[in-house]
This record gives structure tokens, C-alpha cells and sequence, in this order.
């Protein structure tokens, strides 16, 4: 894989803020914004899919975190 270069990075950093405020606004419902998921994955890299869509689940936990504070019991699933 060659890296993006400037024009294609823009075009998968606007596809991504497009899919991500799409997921803000309808509260993370992921089949409301469909569209701009396909738009993001075609647009960037894979690894920078899994990269950005790790990164969001990130940034909302912290967000959560600072505004809700700490719940126990609360948190990612772990495997039985």
C-alpha cells in the first residue's frame, strides 16, 4: 500500500467527519448513516477505518468518563 497523499487524505478526513457527525446526530445509530459509511470506507485506507473507528469508541468512553465519571460494572464486555 502506497501512502495517500494530500488530496486523498482530505477526502478520507471529510468522509469521516461526515460519518461521525451523521453518528452524533442520530445517537450512534449506525444504520441511519449508512450512506456515509460506505463513503468512509471507500475513501480511506482500511487500517485508517479501524484506526478512526477504534478512536471514536475511544474518545466517546472519555467523554462519557469525564462527564459521567466511573460506573462499576460498567465498561466493555469481557469473554466468559
Amino acid at each position: 500500500m502506497t501512502a495517500p497523499n494530500a488530496e486523498e487524505r482530505k477526502a478520507c478526513w471529510n468522509a469521516r467527519d461526515h460519518l461521525w457527525k451523521c453518528l452524533d446526530d442520530n445517537y450512534d445509530k449506525a444504520e441511519s448513516c449508512q450512506k456515509f459509511q460506505r463513503e468512509f470506507e471507500a475513501n480511506c485506507p482500511a487500517q485508517w477505518v479501524k484506526y478512526f473507528t477504534k478512536r471514536r469508541d475511544y474518545l466517546k468512553y472519555k467523554e462519557k468518563m469525564q462527564t459521567q465519571g466511573f460506573i462499576p460494572g460498567e465498561g466493555p464486555k469481557q469473554p466468559s
